[in-house]
């Protein structure tokens, strides 16, 4: 066999993006997450089947989970297809758990999942600590988006 064949596969493109993440909430620090998955529900990532609209993590028992992540149910499963949207757990470090639960709970922040992805074979989510902004913070981010583009657009045409 060749050695060549033996890879593990490159790091792939996101399989899912919140894109209303970054709007709805002010992103302090970000961690990447293992996920306890089952087998349908990995063959239904791999096709691109997943929504992280509405999914939020939360501390139960000293452990982290994520609750609401949409997997689609695999095409060719069986009676054995998962739930779509169960409660799935988070691995992470003793220490970082132990961050966030700290973050959750004193500060009282949130766990938004910001985008999953493959790596070297295992499903992972990028998740952050946010807090919520108000609307006037979402007008101000909006207002200072415009200015930035109005200045990129007047530099380029400068040129």
């Amino acid at each position: 066999m060749h050695p060549s064949l033996n890879k593990p596969p490159a790091d792939t493109a996101p399989i899912a993006r919140n894109k209303r993440a970054r709007h709805d909430y002010e992103i302090l620090e970000t961690f990447e997450a293992g996920l306890v998955l089952l087998g349908t529900e990995v063959k239904s990532l791999r096709n691109g089947k997943a929504n992280l609209g509405d999914a939020y993590g939360t501390v139960k028992d000293g452990e982290l989970w994520l609750l609401n992540l949409h997997i689609a149910p695999y095409e060719k499963g069986t009676t054995w297809n998962h739930e779509p949207t169960r409660t799935r757990k988070l691995l992470l470090r003793a220490s970082e758990i132990r961050r966030l639960i700290g973050a959750v709970e004193r500060k009282g922040l949130t766990i938004i999942p910001l985008e999953m992805h493959f790596r070297r074979g295992r499903a992972k989510v990028v998740i952050a600590v946010g807090r919520g902004k108000k609307l006037h913070d979402k007008r101000a981010d909006l207002k200072e988006r415009d200015a930035k583009r109005d200045v990129e657009r007047a530099l380029r045409g400068s040129r």
